[in-house]
Formats: C-alpha cells, sequence, structure tokens
C-alpha cells in the first residue's frame, strides 16, 4: 500500500466502525484521527468554553431552514452560527492533516472533505440491526437499536446537508463491509488486502 495513502471510515452506530478504525491504524503503523478534528476546528473559531459533548452535538446539527431559528440558544449567540463554521474548519484540519502522509480519519465527513485530493480510500462501516442491538447492549452502555438508529439519523441529517451527498450511499465510498459478517480483526486484513489489490 502506497505510504501517503490516507483512509477515511464512515460507519453506522453500534457497527464497531471505531474499534475497527484502531485495529486498522495499528496494523498499518499509522495515526487515527477522531475527534482530535473536532478540537482542532473548535480552536480555529475560537470556541474554547464548551465541553467536548457540546461540540460533537454542534458538529451533528444541520442549521435549520429558518434563519431566526437559533439552534444553539442555551449555549451563547454564537453556537448557531458557528455550526457552518465548525464543518468548514474541519475540513481544512482533515485536508492539512492529510498533506502529511498516510493517516485513518473516522467520521467528521473526511471522504467529502477529501474528494479532490487523490491516493485516498473511503471505507463506509455496517452491520446486521441483530449485530447492532447486539453491540448496543454489551459495548454502548445498553443502548437500544431505536438509540442507535436515532444516533444515525443524526449523522445521516448532518451528512447530507454538508455534502450534498447520501450517507451510506455505497456509491459514494471505494468499500463496504458488514462488521456483523467476521471478528474485526480478520475484516481488518481483508481491507488491507482490499486496498493493496486495487491501488497498490
Amino acid at each position: 500500500m502506497k505510504e501517503d495513502m490516507v483512509i477515511t471510515i464512515s460507519r453506522q452506530y453500534g457497527a464497531g466502525g471505531r474499534e475497527l478504525a484502531g485495529i486498522l491504524a495499528e496494523k498499518l503503523g499509522i495515526k487515527l484521527y477522531d475527534r482530535q478534528i473536532v478540537h482542532i476546528a473548535a480552536a480555529k473559531l475560537g470556541l474554547n468554553d464548551l465541553s467536548e459533548e457540546e461540540l460533537l452535538e454542534m458538529e451533528n446539527t444541520v442549521k435549520p431552514l429558518s434563519l431566526s431559528f437559533m439552534p444553539f440558544h442555551s449555549f451563547g449567540t454564537h453556537m448557531g452560527e458557528s455550526s457552518q463554521g465548525m464543518f468548514m474548519s474541519e475540513s481544512v484540519a482533515i485536508r492539512k492533516i492529510a498533506q502529511d502522509g498516510a493517516c485513518i480519519f473516522l467520521g467528521r465527513c473526511a471522504d467529502y472533505a477529501l474528494r479532490n485530493t487523490e491516493n485516498h480510500f473511503d471505507i463506509f462501516v455496517c452491520a446486521d440491526d441483530e449485530y447492532r442491538e447486539m453491540r448496543g447492549k454489551d459495548v454502548y452502555d445498553g443502548k437500544s437499536l431505536k438509540e442507535l438508529d436515532r444516533e444515525d439519523a443524526k449523522r445521516a441529517r448532518y451528512y447530507n446537508y454538508y455534502t450534498g451527498r447520501e450517507w451510506g450511499n455505497g456509491a459514494n465510498y471505494d468499500l463496504v463491509v458488514n462488521t456483523a459478517k467476521a471478528p474485526l480483526k480478520r475484516i481488518a486484513d481483508g481491507i488491507i488486502k482490499y486496498i493493496e489489490a486495487v491501488r497498490g
């Protein structure tokens, strides 16, 4: 695999995408970027007074159709104006980090941010409802499938709004994997082999 290959991973909540990204990063010996991007973007926007939970909530919220409505009024007037700024700032950070060499980006619309750059490989991670429901109970503090789906709906709205693409549509990715079909380590090995086969 090329030394400067960048991998982006989007995923259904509860499918094990974060764990899979970590396994891939370890196997390839490259850095994994996830919430660090949020903090870099927030620093650029001067949003240093917010908790990580507030930043993540802002990141996943789209601007409402009515410009008079401020979705983040409880956090201060700067929040409603900054959700789009957060997206733009994250995109800039992703492109700059990708220039430094091979790495993995988890979420953050990284596939879209890098759409005009070469040598990146976009993956979407999904899983059967039964598998996600099991992981919701065992790994995600007892979350129900309905709660997982609710989080996915939020991600989809955000992604669709800012990218103009359909989140989870296989045509938008180089590879779609179903983590319910095999252990994550074996899937990671398969992904590496696939990338090597198609990209060299």
